[in-house]
């Protein structure tokens, strides 16, 4: 977790790539439109609101945020479904720390490795509009608005709410990557398995 454009995506897939830890994913949904260079079923499974209704009424959401945007409103939300109570399993998921609170409570504090990704604002705010300009239709007021809800969303006090430790500052991402790897060895045992993968 983190704010926008703290580079989340990209440790996120990193992650998955790497050879020392076996992570299987846990996939969010949303309602907001798909961005250029995403696939549906990898950042994200991209649904409607129909779609997140249904889901509703079958019980299956485990948590879910409503975003009001310059573009109308959009939800991200955990579903659950079989392979997520696969107990020897190692899942990896991206979220926000209201998401993170809610998912812990629904399997456990001990079943929760929190790993909050931290980047200086105005890198932040770079990032963000290089990735805006290579949109299709670049959406600056959204940009904006997600910009100026983090500070709300990701206050210090929130951040100690939740019980947030540790961070990693992603301006170098291999070092970022290690930190986050030997970080998560660390506190297997005590929270999940950490099966290894095949060597």
């Amino acid at each position: 977790m983190g704010k926008s454009s703290s580079g989340k995506d990209t440790i996120y897939k990193r992650l998955l790539e790497q050879k020392e830890i076996l992570f299987h994913t846990l996939v969010l949904y949303t309602t907001r439109p798909i961005r250029a260079g995403e696939t549906d079923g990898v950042e994200y499974h991209f649904t409607d609101e129909a779609g997140f209704e249904k889901l509703q009424r079958e019980g299956k959401i485990i948590e879910d945020r409503t975003y009001h945007t310059v573009q109308g409103m959009w939800r991200y939300f955990t579903v659950a479904g079989d392979e997520i109570f696969e107990e020897r399993k190692n899942y990896l998921m991206i979220g926000t720390l209201e998401s993170y609170e809610k998912v812990r409570r629904y399997f456990g504090n001990d079943r929760m490795i929190p790993v909050f990704i931290d980047l200086d604002d105005g890198e932040r705010l770079k990032r963000a509009l290089d990735r805006e300009r290579a949109q299709d239709v670049p959406q600056y007021e959204e940009m904006c608005r997600r910009f100026l809800a983090d500070v709300q969303d990701f206050s210090e006090e929130k951040i100690a709410a939740a019980g947030i430790g540790r961070r990693f500052i992603n301006i170098d991402l291999d070092r970022c990557l290690a930190e986050i790897l030997e970080y998560i060895k660390g506190k297997c045992g005590a929270a999940v398995p950490c099966a290894e993968a095949e060597k």
